[in-house]
């Protein structure tokens, strides 16, 4: 094949910034292998790109911050060609182009090889989003057979779901937030502890289930529930941001005002767990998914040809767990 199909965004905007266009399939260099995608997780950073919020980046541009898929074209001896894999952040359909196409050119240093049974929809929904909710929480500092209570403030984001998940099954009490009425199901399903209707009153309704405030909160919200998030947490606990459902910027923050003495405040990026350092972590929660610990929380699968559609959905809060779109 000489041509292939991708989602361009053309330019910062909405949805219909994204067209389906023919382009040529990406020569393989140096350092580089070619990957034909077979599904690609969406998210929202990719949004807030789209949207023009990403300094450096230069439309047209390919998007997608992750994928799976079979190496097609292989530089690297280590992943020979029909090896199955999967690619994570790196400024992937940033700096250069991603995942939201029938074929991607990426870096070697990217690639993790997969071992796997699951289908390709279900597999692609868990690089980004599990890889960021065990990063999260090892930042937290909680440990299989840990104790304590977990808050998750956007717990019905596709990290929300998996953190939730992962948490339970290391014996923490958890609580979850969510703005929507009508994702409180989803929660309950996932066998969280407390479900939360974030419509103001939050606050206190978390201090009515633990009164000296949970020991972790996972903010996947972000900027406008940070500090929020440090007032919460309990004397000498610990907030990790893990998500910009809010924006990527703390506006007027002063650290020595907002932190309470002795509490952390930590982040977790899911570039740390890029290329070789993530794929073991990928493997286990692969094999895990396999033997039903966990769920892939998959809310819709969209074709390529549907991206500007996926794309609206996605602006519009409506997903409960992760979306992906099928090349």
């Amino acid at each position: 094949m000489t041509t292939m199909r991708a989602a361009v965004c053309v330019g910062a905007g909405g949805p219909e910034m994204l067209e389906i266009h023919e382009r040529p399939v990406p020569a393989v260099r140096a350092g580089w292998s070619l990957v034909r995608v077979k599904a690609a997780g969406l998210n929202r950073s990719e949004l807030r790109t789209r949207q023009g919020h990403s300094p450096g980046v230069r439309f047209p541009r390919v998007l997608g911050i992750e994928c799976v898929g079979v190496v097609a074209a292989s530089t690297d001896p280590l992943v020979p060609d029909g090896t199955t894999v999967a690619a994570v952040m790196s400024e992937m359909g940033r700096e250069f182009d991603g995942g939201y196409a029938e074929y991607a050119l990426l870096p070697n240093a990217l690639l993790m090889p997969i071992t796997t049974t699951l289908p390709w929809d279900v597999l692609a929904a868990l690089p980004e989003t599990y890889l960021t909710a065990q990063g999260s929480l090892d930042a937290l500092g909680v440990a299989p057979g840990g104790k304590g209570r977990l808050l998750i403030r956007g717990g019905t984001s596709s990290v929300g779901m998996a953190a939730a998940s992962i948490a339970r099954g290391y014996g923490l009490e958890t609580a979850a937030t969510t703005r929507q009425r009508g994702k409180v199901a989803a929660l309950t399903a996932a066998r969280v502890d407390h479900v939360i209707v974030d419509d103001g009153g939050s606050a206190a309704t978390v201090r009515a289930i633990w009164p000296e405030g949970p020991d972790y909160v996972l903010d996947l919200i972000g900027t406008s529930t940070a500090v929020d998030s440090l007032r919460l947490v309990r004397r000498g606990g610990t907030v990790c941001i893990s998500g910009s459902l809010s924006g990527w910027m703390i506006p007027d923050f002063e650290p020595i005002a907002m932190i309470p003495s002795r509490t952390e405040l930590t982040a977790f990026y899911s570039d740390d767990f890029k290329g070789s350092t993530g794929a073991a972590v990928l493997q286990r929660i692969v094999g895990e998914v396999e033997a039903g610990v966990h769920r892939p929380n998959v809310d819709r699968i969209f074709a390529l040809d549907d991206i500007v559609a996926a794309h609206q959905y996605m602006e519009n809060d409506e997903a409960t767990g992760k979306l992906v779109v099928v090349p």
